[in-house]
């Protein structure tokens, strides 16, 4: 009996793009399927200028049944997220691309035609939005001691001559330093993301990491994606060298170059890509 396939989709791409690819150069998938393109035909005609990197997997392995499964399986999921990003990645070597979310599955190749033809306008903006563009991640962290006033600054306070009159006065010292604190690097996050925005096309704002999964020291004040223009990378990037050198009590980490995986959201439709990086199974 022929095991049945479906298709999983890792990125969108102009079709001299993904043609450029070839076979990705002999690049496997998440089920260590050879990587392909198909180039997009509509039911009206053929779709000009589109084409999808996708790979053939087993139903039985990534249906809903098998992928909630896999998700409860850190080494799993890590291992095919990063092929699945892998060959995002090697695709965007050779152009602009739209990557898709992790878990993007058709029932077979005309449902990702389909999809290309239903999509052709909003693909195709998404595609020149990021021409010539790559995605740059910065993340800022504080040491919240640094941000603290110095004594020095706030008068003291009297009526302490109780032990519960003192205890409350330094309770209240106490938030009124940490409220200064966050003041100040709240106004350092916003002069580091203005520094950067002055030579970035467009910026992403994400949620501060989880401390105890992202393993690092005192606050995350800033976790942004910042779409740079390529003539402008070398600018970029010593915009972010000369924050790192002046910069007290905090310190910069950036990430990239990377396909804008930040920036090419599509509205939402009933072949709805997604955003990249979130686990889903759904078969369309």
């Amino acid at each position: 009996m022929t095991e049945q396939l479906v298709t999983w989709l890792y990125a969108v791409a102009s079709a001299a793009t993904a043609g450029g690819t070839g076979p990705l150069k002999g690049r496997t998938g998440v089920a260590g399927e050879p990587v392909r393109v198909i180039e997009g035909t509509g039911g009206t005609g053929e779709v000009e200028g589109l084409a999808a990197v996708v790979g053939s997997v087993p139903l039985k392995d990534f249906d809903d049944d098998a992928m909630h499964e896999h998700l409860q399986d850190l080494r799993w999921l890590e291992r095919s997220a990063r092929s699945h990003h892998q060959v995002i990645g090697e695709a965007s070597r050779h152009g602009p691309v739209i990557p898709l979310r992790f878990g993007t599955l058709f029932h077979d190749d005309d449902g990702v035609r389909d999809m290309l033809a239903d999509r052709e306008t909003d693909l195709a903006a998404a595609l020149e939005r990021v021409a010539g563009r790559t995605e740059w991640g910065v993340k800022a962290f504080a040491d919240p001691k640094a941000f603290l006033p110095d004594p020095s600054e706030e008068p003291a306070e009297g009526g302490g001559d109780k032990p519960g009159t003192a205890y409350l006065l330094r309770r209240r010292a106490q938030r009124k330093e940490k409220e200064t604190a966050h003041l100040r690097v709240t106004r350092q996050a916003e002069e580091i993301h203005a520094a950067l925005s002055e030579v970035a096309v467009e910026s992403a704002e994400h949620p501060p990491q989880d401390a105890g999964l992202a393993a690092y020291e005192g606050w995350m004040i800033l976790n942004n994606s910042y779409l740079v223009a390529d003539e402008h990378t070398a600018d970029f990037l010593a915009r972010v060298s000369d924050l790192k050198r002046r910069l007290t009590g905090t310190s910069l980490e950036l990430s990239g170059p990377w396909p804008p995986y930040s920036f090419t959201a599509l509205p939402e439709s009933e072949h709805e890509p997604g955003s990249p990086g979130s686990p889903g199974s759904e078969v369309r």
